[in-house]
């Protein structure tokens, strides 16, 4: 939680005073909590957390699962799709030389339909678990799918999870 306290109040353009005024607490307190010294009650996060504009959200651990394609290629794929942050979802992103390294230092404006699409068919390609988690954003996928341009056999073993949640969706 001490990470997670600091970094909240300093997204929030907040000092530790200002953030323990609003959260009827002191600022040693606040310092404690976010140095370690002293570790607050779940509600009392929950209270520091809403002070600085954000909420604590509980969301499934996301797993993978490796899929074999038809020709013998393991995929990993995640159990249920995530979704992004909006600042994240809609960045302008560089990939790792690992996933773009056809056009190194490329930025990809994520606001960009195209854009967007054209980085989610490099992830579901080439992607790690990790770079899934990085990149990808359940429901813009889930918008995409119809339109990505990616071979078959990577289609197919992602396409349960997709159907699925569309299914969970409706």
């Amino acid at each position: 939680m001490t990470n997670l306290l600091a970094e909240a109040r300093r997204a929030a353009g907040l000092s530790q005073d200002e953030l323990a005024r609003r959260a009827h607490t002191s600022r040693p307190t606040l310092s404690a909590y976010e140095h370690g010294r002293k570790s607050p009650t779940l509600e009392t996060t929950v209270r520091l957390l809403a002070e600085a504009g954000f909420e604590l959200i509980v969301q499934p651990v996301v797993t993978f699962t490796e899929q074999v394609t038809s020709r013998g290629r393991p995929v990993a794929v995640p159990t249920t799709l995530r979704r992004l942050p909006l600042d994240r979802a809609f960045a302008t992103v560089v990939l790792p030389m690992h996933l773009n390294w056809s056009d190194p230092g490329r930025r990809f404006d994520l606001r960009d339909r195209a854009r967007r699409a054209r980085v989610y068919e490099i992830v579901l390609r080439e992607g790690t678990p990790d770079d899934v988690l990085a990149y990808l954003d359940g429901a813009l996928l889930i918008d995409l799918w119809d339109d990505l341009v990616i071979p078959r056999d990577i289609r197919a073993v992602w396409a349960p999870l997709i159907k699925e949640t569309r299914m969970a969706a409706a």
